[in-house]
């Protein structure tokens, strides 16, 4: 069963704009994200990221789209070295542990991998032949020290992107110290090896190379001279995204054809970042909330909104989706059945359909939830197969997969306890003993347990 599928919109940010989405090649999808840089474990920014570009290839697949999903690993990086140095830690040591911590807390999230993760440091020759066309073209040169720099003033749509004059970027602009730039404005395309930091052979001397070329060179590899989508959070719109611009039309590559970014998690009045020291790591929250809950809180916001981060709206986010599993709850497994529920379907598809909206698709989650308990307190028939679509329509957001019961009962290492207590309690009621049965209560709700007394018989979950 399923509605007919609506046209695709999304926000182009290179256009400022919401506008129909039409594949370069069709029935087929090239994306590329721009990943992490493997030098600390994930904190709720990052996972809304990861989260925000899932949900995307999620709902680019379901509208029968073949997607290639490419999202890269930053593993050579000046705060990579810094880290390393500090932990007095091989550099491949630290950045296989950190991507190991990361493909798991995307494991947690439900966030289904990509089906390309290039890591920087395998890509040393393309990133070099890229640098050698853009100094062919007069875009990029060598300085005495070694170091190859973009001349940024040589593409004269630099700025395109985040809507920024170079008479704007002029203010402020300085060459820091041991850098040998010609314009303030120019960025690093190259930076030749320093003592006891990884290097490589170049045509330009021994280095490595600068953070910005890594992506225009994996995205090209990878999806072509010129690809659908290109996404990353809203702080890499400049000067990331705009430098990569730069670099590939600047040998003639057409690049990404649109681009997405995703808005900030706020905490306070500021945006959480490593920098200012106001992150929580995925790795803290998931033993708190679960992952479900955490992609829950996430996708409760348009992607491109900011998101305020507190424990409370965490803790709202747990109990909104509970509300959803309980819809759920007891209800026996059905198929589909063709045009019931259409109404429900049509609405949440549309929301899909514009920008990824997936609160207002989470919505009609909601409305559909309230139908499923009406129909379940009248004993209908109709219960199970609505049931049945409210799994299918939360699967497209990466929700609702879980068994209800698992979902409630969560790690079962002390089930054999509570379902122990629950009898106590049981045996203590029907000997009219209510102060035990109380009393077992109480020590179940110590444990985080609550229980659910009803006609059929008690239930329990974690709080």
């Amino acid at each position: 069963m399923s509605s007919q599928l609506p046209p695709l919109y999304l926000h182009d940010s290179m256009q400022g704009r919401k506008v129909p989405f039409v594949p370069q090649h069709a029935g087929q999808v090239g994306i590329y994200v721009c990943g992490m840089t493997v030098y600390d474990y994930c904190h709720l920014g990052h996972a809304r990221a990861m989260v925000t570009f899932d949900t995307w290839v999620r709902i680019l697949r379901h509208w029968k789209l073949q997607v290639r999903y490419v999202r890269n690993i930053t593993d050579i990086d000046d705060k990579i070295i810094q880290r390393a140095a500090q932990n007095s830690e091989d550099i491949t040591a630290l950045t296989e542990r950190f991507i190991a911590a990361m493909h798991a807390d995307e494991q947690a999230l439900g966030c289904q991998p990509p089906d390309l993760e290039p890591r920087a440091t395998g890509h040393i020759a393309g990133m070099q032949h890229l640098i050698e066309q853009l100094i062919a073209k007069d875009h990029a040169y060598v300085a005495n020290n070694g170091d190859v720099y973009y001349a940024v003033r040589s593409f004269p749509e630099y700025g395109k992107l985040s809507g920024r004059s170079l008479d704007e970027l002029q203010v402020g602009a300085r060459i820091e110290a041991g850098e040998e730039k010609r314009d303030p404005l120019d960025f690093a395309l190259w930076k030749a090896a320093k003592p006891g930091e990884p290097a490589w052979p170049s045509p330009w001397g021994p280095g490595r190379p600068g953070w910005h070329i890594e992506c225009s060179a994996m995205s090209t590899e990878a999806l072509g001279c010129s690809f659908d989508i290109h996404g990353g959070g809203l702080d890499l719109q400049f000067p990331h995204h705009e430098n990569e611009i730069a670099q590939a039309q600047g040998v003639g590559c057409a690049y990404a054809r649109y681009w997405l970014h995703n808005g900030h998690i706020r905490v306070g009045s500021e945006k959480m970042a490593k920098s200012l020291g106001n992150f929580v790591t995925v790795r803290d929250l998931l033993p708190i909330f679960g992952g479900e809950a955490l992609r829950f809180f996430i996708l409760s916001s348009h992607y491109r909104s900011p998101l305020q981060y507190t424990d409370d709206a965490l803790s709202a986010a747990q109990s909104a989706l509970s509300r959803l599993y309980t819809a759920l709850r007891g209800v026996p497994k059905h198929e589909l059945v063709d045009g019931l529920g259409s109404d429900w379907e049509t609405r949440f598809l549309q929301a899909l359909a514009d920008d990824a909206n997936t609160p207002e698709a989470i919505a009609a989650l909601f409305d559909l939830a309230r139908e499923i308990n009406r129909l379940r307190e009248q004993g209908s028939e109709l219960a199970p197969p609505l049931a049945a679509l409210l799994c299918k329509l939360g699967g497209i957001l990466g929700l609702l997969q879980q068994d209800p019961e698992q979902f409630f009962q969560g790690d079962n290492s002390d089930v054999a306890w509570i379902e122990e207590r629950l009898a106590a309690r049981q045996a203590a009621r029907a000997a009219r003993d209510f102060a035990r049965a109380d009393a077992i209560r109480a020590e179940l709700d110590a444990a985080g347990i609550v229980i659910e007394d009803g006609t059929g018989g008690s239930s329990w979950r974690r709080r």
